[in-house]
């Protein structure tokens, strides 16, 4: 059979049902087989927002999202979605084509070295030499994508082999079972946390997969510690669990810091360096540290953990929640004031009838209108951090935010993503008039594919964060607009 033929069977093979991008000359012959395949092309209009859709795709259902561009300017317009990808640990592979290599008329015409221009941005990247390869290298890189950390890789496709003919064929996919936690490590961190005065469960976004979210609202409802959430980890619990105390949605000095800075120890499950340290360790000062991850902890001067328990995070909670008895010395009174206070706070505004809305009333107005399984895809800017704060997520993948690249421009995509994956949802999107803009080209696309999605853009006529920021710095006001 013809080179991409096999490619398109090695994607359905991983169960890809969407590619999302734009076509070119050299990727004519992977297109026409596509227009067989039961894989769905959806083409957009920048090969950026293809990219942050594929990601989107990764993220909310954990198997690899998949785009497609051209060569040169279409392949480097993936860059950014790459590094939202990678960063934030969505799986995604990007396909690209390329110039002949075994013959060419054109010279350099276009022609950028891909694959090493990827090489930083994906955990995975490889130019496709020989048909007979194209299975073992498909396999590899969604396997490799979906691995934790998931991430973003990387296959270019020349024009002249995808042309060509092979006579392999797409490798079975056995499943692979994560391993699980030293029996040591779970017995340590049982002592730990029975020995505990204020324990606090810290919920990062490391512990955003569908069954630790099963087995984190088990080990709350059994223990009875108390938790908080990074901006990534909203919604793995649901926020109207009487034991929720808030979102590290501010950097410090917010309610859910003095939650954190009274307890004696945390356990920290599914952390993620690229988010905002949700807290600071100091050598010698507690709170003491138990790492709770499928791998082992980065080390640096504001995160050095006393104990890791590395292994399937649902495993470990699991084994955990069996082990683990409410302890009558614990002591919660303190964290249940605040959060009585905090949720006092968080009523402030929202029935503020002012024009221009303030930041509380929208929210407030959303989330009565947004049913709980609802879904709200944030670009960014700074209302994400009012959203991070005020809007309550009640079920996972509600809150779709990034506090990773967090880069302008992926809101649209995103909720467009989320809108083709689950039609029987109410998908909203909240961008800033600068983010909207961006990929506001995209509307085309939405129309097209009759999604059903509404887009809300707050408009303050300027980059809101820049202005502040000059403000804060003494500098006066320039190019914020």
């Amino acid at each position: 059979m013809k080179t991409s033929d096999l490619m398109v069977k090695a994607l359905e093979n991983e169960n890809i049902k969407y590619i999302f991008g734009i076509p070119g000359e050299e990727n004519l012959d992977l297109l026409d087989s596509f227009r067989n395949s039961r894989i769905k092309m959806v083409v957009t209009r920048h090969e950026q927002a293809a990219g942050f859709m594929a990601a989107t795709v990764g993220r909310l259902t954990g198997k690899a999202g998949c785009c497609l561009s051209t060569l040169g300017p279409g392949a480097t317009n993936f860059a950014t979605a790459a590094a939202y990808a990678q960063l934030a640990g969505f799986p995604m592979l990007m396909i690209t084509g390329q110039k002949p290599i075994r013959k060419s008329k054109q010279g350099s015409f276009q022609i950028v070295d891909v694959v090493e221009h990827m090489r930083p941005l994906t955990k995975f990247t490889k130019q496709v030499v020989d048909g007979d390869l194209v299975p073992s290298l498909v396999r590899e890189a969604i396997r490799v994508a979906e691995e934790e950390r998931p991430g973003a890789v990387h296959l270019e496709l020349p024009e002249d082999i995808a042309g060509t003919t092979t006579e392999s064929h797409p490798f079975l996919i056995y499943p692979v079972r994560r391993p699980i936690a030293e029996a040591k490590a779970i017995d340590k961190a049982v002592d730990m946390i029975h020995s505990a005065s204020h324990p606090l469960l810290l919920i990062g976004a490391g512990a955003n997969r569908k069954k630790t979210q099963k087995m984190l609202r088990e080990f709350v409802d059994t223990v009875h510690i108390p938790f908080v959430t990074t901006q990534m980890g909203k919604g793995v619990v649901t926020e109207e669990h009487p034991l929720y105390l808030g979102c590290c949605a501010l950097s410090a000095k917010d309610f859910v810091h003095v939650c954190i800075e009274k307890a004696d120890l945390i356990i920290n499950v599914g952390h993620d360096v690229v988010e905002k340290p949700p807290f600071i360790m100091k050598f010698g000062e507690p709170p003491v540290v138990i790492h709770i991850n499928f791998y082992s902890a980065k080390v640096d001067n504001v995160y050095f953990p006393q104990l890791e328990v590395v292994g399937d995070i649902a495993n470990t909670i699991w084994q955990l929640k069996e082990c683990l008895k409410n302890q009558p010395t614990w002591d919660i009174d303190f964290v249940m004031k605040v959060k009585k206070d905090l949720d006092k706070h968080l009523t402030k505004g929202v029935t503020d009838p002012r024009f221009p809305l303030v930041p509380q009333r929208v929210i407030a107005d959303l989330r009565r209108q947004v049913p709980n399984d609802g879904i709200v895809c944030l670009d960014n800017g700074m209302f994400k951090i009012w959203f991070a704060r005020c809007y309550k997520a009640y079920e996972p993948n509600t809150l779709l935010l990034d506090n990773a690249l967090a880069t302008m421009g992926a809101g649209l995509p995103s909720a467009m993503a989320a809108a083709l994956l689950h039609p029987e949802k109410k998908v909203v999107a909240v961008c800033g008039d600068g983010g909207f803009l961006m990929n506001s080209q995209e509307l085309e696309t939405c129309v097209r594919l009759k999604l059903n999605l509404t887009v809300i853009v707050l408009n303050d006529n300027g980059y809101g964060m820049i202005k502040w920021k000059q403000n804060l710095a003494g500098f006066e006001e320039y190019v914020a607009i």
